[in-house]
């Protein structure tokens, strides 16, 4: 196999650690991986990697030879769009991964819209309200609300989501509409649950400039943005949700926002991608378009 693309199959095993993942994300067998990686530690006369029934491992020649590489193929990058890239499109897939509160029809439009522009792109959608480990699971970029973790990806903040907070009109009818946040303790809420911790997330208030908070009781938990929107609709208990998850529902009536006046503050929206790998020209153009587009895919909930 041509040295170049060896390296890029050695490149691409070293961040997702299994013959299967590289064979998938890069559309080739599984046999032509290992082979790729069998001849270039033949040429180089090292191991590369430690393998194991469950994980691909770099040896400290292959951590030493992948820092290289990756100098190497963001040269050739470089060097092969200084003139737009011979005049050919990008091809290839992009693997992203969203929360479930971005899956709504005005995102997917707007996905529908690249799809034109960039025609030999396949976009890989994968919804999602767990965390996700980009490297391990072959994900190309990922957009996150709320603060981060700690992490080696990079994080590039794109802008924030407006939090509503809300519940349904026969829930209202029946238990009343709380006026400030002490009222709160003899109201029932949906708590949603962590992917971190599986514990439930609080709900945020300004008031007088400061953020205060408040853990919800009631009679239902969730993990995911649409059971938890739905569990609002169906009059379980309050729920403070990204405007772009309830944002029909809120123009229909069939939830309505309450406490206004002490509105959360806005949560951070981040943009991530792996900060130790080669990005293929199609996941570059897919992350400008993002970068450049994402604060037009609804006006109305998502701020600078």
């Amino acid at each position: 196999m041509e040295l170049l693309q060896s390296m890029r199959v050695f490149s691409k095993l070293a961040e997702l650690g299994s013959f299967t993942k590289v064979s998938d994300a890069m559309e080739m067998g599984r046999p032509q991986v290992t082979v790729a990686i069998q001849e270039l530690e033949a040429k180089l006369g090292v191991r590369l990697f430690q393998r194991t029934t469950r994980k691909v491992n770099l040896t400290p020649e292959g951590e030493s030879f992948y820092e290289r590489v990756e100098e190497i193929l963001k040269n050739v990058a470089e060097v092969t769009t200084m003139f737009g890239r011979s005049g050919l499109p990008p091809r290839g897939r992009v693997r992203l991964n969203i929360p479930a509160a971005f899956a709504q029809q005005g995102f997917i439009d707007a996905l529908m819209e690249f799809s034109k522009t960039y025609p030999a792109i396949e976009l890989i959608l994968g919804v999602t309200d767990r965390a996700v480990d980009l490297v391990a699971e072959g994900v190309d970029c990922a957009l996150r609300i709320g603060d981060l973790q700690d992490s080696s990806m990079i994080a590039r903040r794109i802008g924030t989501a407006i939090m509503v907070t809300c519940a349904s009109p026969s829930y209202l009818n029946e238990f009343g509409t709380p006026q400030s946040i002490d009222d709160l303790p003899s109201h029932r809420g949906v708590s949603f649950l962590s992917g971190l911790s599986n514990r439930p997330l609080s709900w945020h208030f300004t008031i007088d400039g400061e953020d205060r908070t408040h853990t919800s009781r009631g009679s239902i938990s969730v993990n995911e943005s649409k059971a938890y929107v739905r569990c609002g609709l169906a009059g379980f208990g309050i729920i403070q949700a990204p405007g772009v998850a309830v944002d029909e529902h809120l123009a229909s009536g069939a939830l309505v926002e309450i406490l206004q006046n002490i509105k959360p503050a806005p949560r951070p929206i981040s943009l991530l991608y792996p900060s130790r790998s080669y990005l293929s020209p199609q996941v570059q153009v897919f992350l400008d378009w993002l970068l450049g587009n994402f604060l037009t895919l609804d006006n109305n909930w998502l701020k600078d």
